[in-house]
């Protein structure tokens, strides 16, 4: 048997090993991945790096600033006891920032995950079956993209009571349309490759050729979906709380804080900008890594 018969045909979409050489070398990559870790190691670690309680009032130190204002401005309360100084109701800013980066995480992870297996469910249903499982599932998607994510989810959690849980589900449900249309288009070139063939024509079950097969070869473009789409959480969960109709008080949420601090925004207008610059860098390091794998799963690589 020659060579070029008895080598197994490589697909196109088989799941993609990074080089660390080459993912060293990508940018996007690196920054994001540095930015979301360090993140991610700051709200593990949140017991160990605050001194201070998120939820303790000191009616009595309201307002510190941060501790820049001793080194610029020579301001008397300012200092290590409080670096990011305190909000309106003397909690500490950086114990409150450090773990409200939990609750972003979270319910980010979690919306994402619910989303991810709704969406890969119907998409590679739609994608392998085709037919009028297609046409059924491509009309669930339409009406799906007709439903403004914001307004239903605002009038659904008024409806119900405003726990991370209920958040973390409607915003789920919410938010799989990008990964099943994505999920479909995928499957639906993965199905006619010649690996889909061969285990088709030796007795394989659907099931079966649809774990073995086909999700793992696919699996490069569920990757860069899901950092989208936990952006996307990360950020609806902060405007609901901004709104009012989030994560309710004590919790440290960013998007809560930056709804407390609005009418300081004048007067202390970092208790507005940092966790603005919390979630900027959180959103920003998300879709950075996304970018980084996307181009990274690429076939020939994008530098």
């Amino acid at each position: 048997m020659s060579q070029a018969t008895s080598e197994a045909p490589v697909s196109t979409f088989a799941a993609p090993r990074f080089p660390i050489r080459r993912m060293l070398r990508h940018r996007s990559f690196v920054i994001g991945a540095a930015g979301l870790g360090l993140i991610v190691i700051l709200a593990a670690a949140a017991p160990l790096i605050t001194w201070h309680d998120p939820y303790a009032q000191d009616l009595m130190n309201r307002r510190i600033p941060p501790i820049w204002y001793a080194w610029f401005w020579d301001h008397p309360s300012a200092g290590w006891h409080h670096p990011l100084g305190t909000d309106n109701l003397g909690r500490d800013y950086w114990a409150r920032l450090v773990y409200g980066a939990r609750i972003s995480l979270l319910i980010g992870f979690s919306a994402t995950l619910v989303s991810g297996l709704i969406g890969t469910f119907l998409g590679v249903a739609a994608g392998y079956f085709g037919g009028r499982v297609d046409l059924v599932i491509s009309f669930i998607i339409t009406t799906r993209l007709a439903m403004p994510v914001i307004l239903v989810a605002l009038a659904t959690v008024a409806l119900l009571n405003s726990t991370l849980l209920v958040i973390t589900m409607v915003l789920g449900l919410l938010l799989w349309d990008r990964f099943a249309v994505v999920m479909r288009s995928a499957t639906m070139q993965a199905r006619s490759q010649e690996y889909v063939t061969a285990a088709k024509a030796i007795g394989c079950s659907t099931p079966r050729i649809i774990l073995t097969e086909i999700l793992p070869n696919v699996a490069a473009a569920f990757t860069v979906i899901a950092t989208i789409e936990m952006a996307t959480a990360v950020l609806y969960e902060a405007a609901l709380s901004f709104l009012g109709l989030g994560v309710q008080p004590p919790l440290p949420s960013w998007g809560l804080m930056l709804a407390e601090a609005k009418e300081d925004i004048f007067f202390s207008p970092w208790m507005i900008t940092l966790p603005g610059i919390a979630l900027f860098v959180l959103l920003l390091s998300i879709n950075l890594l996304g970018d980084g794998i996307r181009d990274l799963s690429a076939p020939g690589g994008r530098s």
